[in-house]
C-alpha cells in the first residue's frame, strides 16, 4: 500500500509518498511565492497535488491536523489550503486519516513531545537514509506518512 503524506503549509507543504512497509518512494515540498495571491498559491499547490497523485498513485492519504495559537491569519490561510487538499483527494478517490503533531512524535519516537531532532534522527533509522530528508517540511510528511502505516498494524 502507498500512502501520501502531506505537512500542510501555504507557503512550503511538504509531501511524501511511502510504502506501508515502511520504505521511502519519494518526497519533496510544494512551494508558493508569498507576493502570490492565495488563490494562484492554491490553484499551484491543487495542481502539484494531482501530479503527485498522478505519478504516484498512492492508496490513502495522512494529514498534520491543523494546530494554531496565536496567528490567526496564518491558520485561515492554512485553512484554506486544507480545503484543496481534502478536496483534491476526495476528487481523486483518496481517503485520508489526520493526526494530530503529538500523535506524530509518539508513533515516530514514543514521546508525544520529541524534538525536531529527535524526530529526523527516528525517521533516518526506521528508513534506513543515510541523511536527514530536506526540507524539513518534507521530512514531517514522512513521519505523517509513516505514523498512518503503524497505526494501520
Amino acid at each position: 500500500m502507498k500512502i501520501l503524506g502531506i505537512d500542510p503549509g501555504y507557503g512550503i507543504l511538504g509531501w511524501a509518498v511511502i510504502a506501508s512497509e515502511l520504505k521511502v518512494i519519494s518526497y519533496g515540498t510544494i512551494q508558493t511565492a508569498s507576493g502570490e495571491r492565495i488563490d494562484e498559491r492554491l490553484l499551484k499547490i491543487q495542481d502539484s497535488l494531482i501530479e503527485i497523485i498522478e505519478t504516484h498513485r498512492p492508496d490513502c492519504a495522512a494529514i498534520e491536523r491543523l494546530f494554531f495559537s496565536r496567528n490567526t491569519t496564518t491558520a485561515l490561510d492554512v485553512a484554506k489550503t486544507m480545503g484543496v487538499i481534502l478536496l483534491t483527494l476526495r476528487r481523486n478517490g483518496i481517503d485520508y486519516a489526520e493526526y494530530a503533531p503529538v500523535q506524530v512524535k509518539r508513533a515516530i519516537t514514543g514521546y508525544g513531545k520529541a524534538a525536531k531532532e529527535q524526530m529526523q534522527i527516528m525517521i533516518m533509522r526506521i528508513f534506513n537514509i543515510g541523511e536527514i530528508p530536506k526540507p524539513d517540511d518534507a521530512a514531517d510528511a514522512i513521519a505523517i506518512a509513516a505514523c498512518h502505516a503503524l497505526a494501520q498494524r
